[in-house]
């Protein structure tokens, strides 16, 4: 069920089916005689005080036999992320109950008071963020829409379109990821991204002919089997008029990963779909950018590639020369997102000549081991960038856990026949040693992040803000990272 929000400054309270109140912890509401429904307030106190007891995050009571009151309980001193995650809590009890029509009156507690003037926003927010499933493809669905009216309260445009612009960007990354393989591959993608030029973003589509040219054998080799193109895209963003140096950010776009001759086993290959989650994560950031007209100078930049199988296929053993120059063994052609990356990174760097790259990647395995669905690993050359990325990720509950990196482990990669090998065969440490690779190819020392986040951008059964599904991982991340530290 979607969520249609309305703001309304009257209404006929013969008409509203659901009143929607906010108390405190004590089940004290601000303001109640000020309100439409103040005839009432009387016999609401009554109801609550018979209905304390149940301590429940929402109370519902009848006011009448057409009208009811749902209360919702708001404690003292939520983060924004709190007040997101009670809006989807919120989202699930309307949807538990078949509650299609509510009215916020919008009193203020003393928790929505406070200096918090966005709270209705971000508990808004919260719920819309719940309320999405991709459903594109069934042929019969039945599907109503949750009706909010804000009733007593002024929109206010800038705010809103703040959210909505974080809205829209994680949306179309989760639509990105949930897409099949059989629609999205590389040539619809890049397709796709041409579109955004209509927001305001210069995009630029590099094609097979092109990346030979540069010289990019890393990325190609992945993509050689597939009946379909590789690509790299780039989409910049100037909100800022300086010429200050751009931010960027880098995915891993695998449309589909077989394994290559390296197969996977066949069981959830199904899921292979979201090996593009990293490319997908940059592409809804450079969108929500451009809606909500960051003051900042970002570039997004993503390799799409489809590792197929067939007699064209990249085979374990083959070298390829990367766009940095170096070569590499690839001894594994399912580690092939540390080859894409690899071109995109110095390419990034050399074309752009940024403040800061962050590249993110379905890339290990391994670093669901380490960390489960919890959090994504963060490896990084700079301490200042990690800790602004932590800070992140903590105020928009998309955690990162930083991870070592050590020359130690560059021997590891080190091959007796090229420069070095694309995977670790000692065993162990297989994040550490994807990463410490990915850092060979940035090659001037600029402030480098890697985020993998293969146990973050799918979810089986949903987080706090997101239902089952692609979760849009790492656009309310970053975005928070830029509005906090680069605008």
């Amino acid at each position: 069920m979607s969520i249609k929000i309305t703001y309304k400054s009257t209404s006929n309270d013969r008409s509203i089916k659901n009143y929607v109140l906010f108390s405190d912890e004590e089940f004290k509401i601000n303001g109640l005689h000020k309100l439409s429904i103040s005839k009432s307030s009387n016999q609401i106190n009554k109801l609550i005080i018979s209905n304390k007891s149940k301590k429940k995050e929402f109370i519902s009571f009848n006011l009448n036999p057409d009208q009811k009151v749902i209360l919702i309980k708001i404690k003292n001193k939520l983060t924004a992320t709190d007040n997101e995650k009670k809006g989807a809590n919120f989202y699930n009890y309307l949807k538990a109950n078949l509650i299609f029509d509510v009215t916020f009156l919008n009193n203020n507690t003393n928790a929505t008071q406070g200096n918090n003037k966005t709270f209705i926003e971000e508990f808004l927010h919260g719920m819309q963020l719940k309320s999405y499933n991709f459903n594109k493809y069934k042929t019969k669905h039945e599907e109503k829409n949750i009706e909010v009216n804000i009733l007593n309260s002024k929109k206010n445009n800038k705010k809103f379109d703040r959210f909505s612009s974080i809205l829209e960007g994680t949306k179309y990354t989760k639509d990105l990821v949930s897409e099949p393989g059989n629609i999205l591959h590389p040539d619809e993608y890049a397709k796709r991204l041409l579109k955004l030029k209509k927001i305001g973003l210069k995009v630029k589509v590099y094609n097979q002919k092109e990346l030979k040219k540069l010289g990019m054998g890393a990325l190609l080799g992945v993509g050689q089997g597939s009946v379909r193109g590789s690509y790299l895209v780039t989409m910049e963003w100037n909100g800022n008029r300086s010429k200050s140096k751009p931010l960027a950010f880098v995915g891993k776009g695998v449309c589909f990963d077989t394994g290559g001759y390296s197969l996977k086993p066949a069981r959830f290959m199904e899921d292979m779909t979201y090996d593009m989650a990293g490319s997908a994560a940059v592409v809804g950031l450079m969108k929500t950018l451009a809606l909500r007209k960051a003051t900042v100078n970002a570039v997004g930049v993503v390799g799409l590639v489809e590792n197929m199988v067939s007699g064209n296929a990249q085979r374990p053993g083959d070298i390829v020369k990367s766009y940095s120059g170096k070569t590499i063994e690839v001894l594994n052609t399912d580690a092939e997102g540390r080859l894409v990356l690899a071109d995109a990174l110095t390419f990034t760097e050399k074309k752009f000549k940024p403040k800061f790259i962050i590249d993110l990647a379905t890339l290990t395995g391994a670093i669901i081991v380490s960390l489960g669905s919890e959090y994504g690993g963060l490896f990084s050359n700079n301490d200042k960038l990690s800790k602004q990325l932590i800070d992140a990720g903590e105020k928009t509950d998309e955690k990162l856990w930083r991870m070592p990196l050590h020359k130690n482990f560059d021997k590891l990669m080190d091959s007796k026949n090229a420069d070095m090998q694309n995977i670790n065969y000692v065993g162990g440490a297989g994040s550490t040693t994807a990463a410490q690779f990915l850092q060979r190819f940035i090659l001037n020392k600029t402030p480098w992040a890697h985020l993998d986040i293969a146990g973050m951008a799918f979810s089986k059964y949903g987080g706090a803000l997101n239902s089952s599904g692609a979760t849009g991982y790492g656009v309310r991340l970053l975005n928070k990272l830029v509005e906090d530290n680069y605008e």
